[in-house]
């Protein structure tokens, strides 16, 4: 047996350890830095919604049953798809650069527009709340639900989220915006 055959696995498995301990500290390193944003579904917290879903799925559909929101004078745009996603993809209303106002209606199964809503509103965007602009109470005027005047400067997409509260019942209409 040769004694001068020297083997190189212990500093193998020495060097694999400081690279996984090494791989591992980068990990936990590059995980702290990138910054946690709260998802607004239906207008509440992630958390909230995800506790009362029953609640709120039951409450939209008796408002179904009774209301239908509709958004006025708003242009719908293309926008070239990804190719590359498997979610579908609706076509967004268009945003303009500057001031922005929604105006929204809010019908009985009678065609009757409802005047006593208690209407809010929130501009979000999609994964983050950084942007978000809400507003509790929207009021009515020429029988329409009319926002304030918001400004938007970021391109990008948005989301439009309306909550109508009529009695005990609760309708969101969320609707995708893509400012240019």
């Amino acid at each position: 047996m040769d004694d001068n055959k020297k083997t190189y696995w212990p500093h193998m498995i020495v060097g694999f350890l400081f690279l996984g301990l090494g791989l591992g500290f980068w990990t936990i390193k590059s995980a702290s830095t990138v910054p946690v944003e709260r998802e607004n579904a239906y207008m509440m917290s992630y958390q909230d919604a995800d506790e009362n879903i029953n609640e709120i799925l039951a409450s939209q559909e008796k408002f179904n049953q009774n209301y239908s929101i509709k958004i006025l004078d708003t242009k719908i745009i293309q926008v070239e798809k990804d190719k590359n996603s498997r979610k579908s993809f609706v076509d967004p209303i268009g945003l303009q650069k500057g001031e922005n106002q929604f105006r929204y209606i809010v019908v009985d199964k009678n065609g009757q527009i409802v005047k006593s809503a208690n209407v809010s509103f929130m501009l979000t965007r999609p994964h983050t709340d950084i942007d978000d602009r809400k507003f509790d109470k929207i009021n009515i005027i020429n029988s329409a639900y009319q926002t304030p005047k918001i400004n938007i400067t970021k391109p990008g997409r948005y989301t439009l989220v309306l909550r109508v509260n009529i009695g005990k019942t609760t309708g969101f209409l969320e609707t995708a915006a893509y400012l240019p």
